[in-house]
């Protein structure tokens, strides 16, 4: 028989303690200590090892799963995992509360319910009734969705194992627990251990496993790195819960590329896929106002186009305000610094707000042409002109470089009804065609300036 012993490690330094401490002695991090086990004697075989041990195998012999992929039904998840789902993957979804992770869960379940196989939905925070109500909400009631009301971690196993689902889906990892460790549900210990016997399962058996975590107040999966780190997907449910849209973002994937959005709609009837973004995020666009610009952005391989609004008014305090909601705020700091340097600007005693209409994060540089022209408007009570867009990185010396894709991102508008594009003029002096746009290479944030606020 072994013997399981609890020790707590520092997840900074390593350093072991037998109990729980605030502080560690040796790097003098707080609340860095975590559960750790070890086993004395001879190991007895457990619920995860039924599937046998793996047999080493040359890399020319093991078989391929390019050709492999499920998919769900639901183009827009489907695209941000690559084309479908892999048998044998783990995928976390993340998301704040009520931003649509069950909702979502339940929608592709209901979608691979027309496949052939079981698929099984274990609840740690609903009870049956509960997923009912929302199954018949959303016409996603299904023989072949099975419900386990169930958060022991050798429970969740012993049903798979007899089961054998097409697909599982555990909402939420923070309520599953193990019974070798001792702490409570949502533990450092705890998620950490059963995501690496979900990992096991789904790797030994093929099953394709969905997590659903919790995130924290930052906006990061609650419970230790190391739970993206082991899984084959991490996608982030993004979006404003006083918005319609949600953004599905890919922050890791190994079997496809990162970064890759997926847009929806939340509905009365769950949520719907949108398929043309740029319509819609310009669809309630205000024409010849100042303060506000189109920007051709790239999340992933989809061009996007969207709207960025700036308000620059007279500070009414000693310490102007600078907001932004949507674009790194530091970001926006050093462009706002860049326009009174380089473009004479004067901002230092303005209130400066900014914001992405739609609820998108964007992070890419090539927004970086359309803050500075978005301020530099609204700061001159100059409209821009609405069939005008642009994209294009700045650097301190005020310069305006080169940006990856520019063809998308020009096709993109001119398929929207744009006719006019300033752009930096490394991309216009490579571009082979004019799209049916008129384009502006511009050099300089005083050149772009001059071009579209004159």
């Amino acid at each position: 028989m072994s013997k399981t012993k609890i020790y707590y490690q520092c997840q900074a330094c390593g350093h072991t303690s037998p109990k729980w401490l605030g502080k560690c002695p040796d790097c003098g991090g707080w609340n860095s200590f975590a559960e750790e086990k070890s086993f004395s004697g001879k190991r007895q075989a457990s619920a995860d090892d039924q599937y046998g041990r793996s047999a080493p195998l040359p890399l020319s012999a093991v078989e391929g799963i390019t050709e492999k992929r499920v998919p769900t039904g639901i183009s827009e998840f489907d695209r941000v995992l690559g084309g479908g789902i892999v048998p044998g993957s783990v995928i976390l979804i993340g998301g704040d509360p009520g931003i649509g992770k069950s909702t979502l869960i339940l929608q592709i379940f209901a979608g691979l319910s027309a496949r052939p196989g079981k698929l099984l939905y274990v609840s740690g925070e609903e009870s049956p009734q509960q997923i009912k109500m929302r199954a018949d909400r959303l016409a996603a009631s299904s023989d072949n969705i099975i419900v386990l009301p169930e958060t022991s971690l050798e429970g969740i196993i012993d049903a798979a194992s007899k089961i054998v689902p097409a697909a599982m889906v555990v909402d939420s990892i923070q309520t599953v627990y193990t019974q070798e460790l001792p702490s409570a549900p949502g533990s450092v210990g705890q998620v950490r251990e059963c995501a690496a016997k979900l990992v096991l399962l789904a790797k030994r058996s093929g099953i394709p496993v969905f997590i659903i975590g919790h995130v924290t107040k930052d906006g990061a999966i609650a419970g230790p790195r190391v739970l993206e780190h082991i899984v084959d997907t991490v996608l982030y449910f993004e979006g404003d819960r006083g918005h319609a849209y949600r953004v599905l973002r890919t922050i890791k994937n190994r079997f496809g590329s990162t970064n890759e959005i997926g847009i929806f709609e939340m509905s009365d009837a769950g949520l719907r896929e949108v398929e043309n973004p740029s319509e819609l995020f310009l669809s309630e666009r205000p024409l010849h106002v100042s303060g506000t610009t189109v920007v051709a952005c790239i999340e992933g391989t989809r061009p996007i186009m969207v709207e960025l609004q700036a308000l620059v008014s007279q500070t009414s305090f000693g310490m102007p305000r600078r907001t932004s909601i949507g674009v790194d705020f530091n970001r926006a700091n050093l462009l706002t610094a860049i326009l009174e340097k380089r473009a004479g600007l004067q901002l230092g005693g303005m209130d400066i707000f900014l914001n992405v209409v739609g609820g998108m994060k964007i992070v890419e540089p090539a927004i970086d042409l359309g803050i500075i022209t978005t301020i530099a408007s609204s700061a001159r009570e100059v409209p821009v002109d609405p069939q005008t867009f642009v994209f294009g990185e700045v650097g301190l010396s005020g310069e305006i470089r080169a940006v990856a894709q520019a063809e998308a991102r020009l096709k993109e508008a001119a398929k929207i009804g744009f006719n006019h594009a300033v752009i930096p003029a490394g991309n216009a002096a490579k571009l082979k065609g004019d799209f049916g746009l008129r384009i502006t290479g511009v050099k300089d944030v005083s050149e772009c300036l001059k071009a579209l606020l004159s």
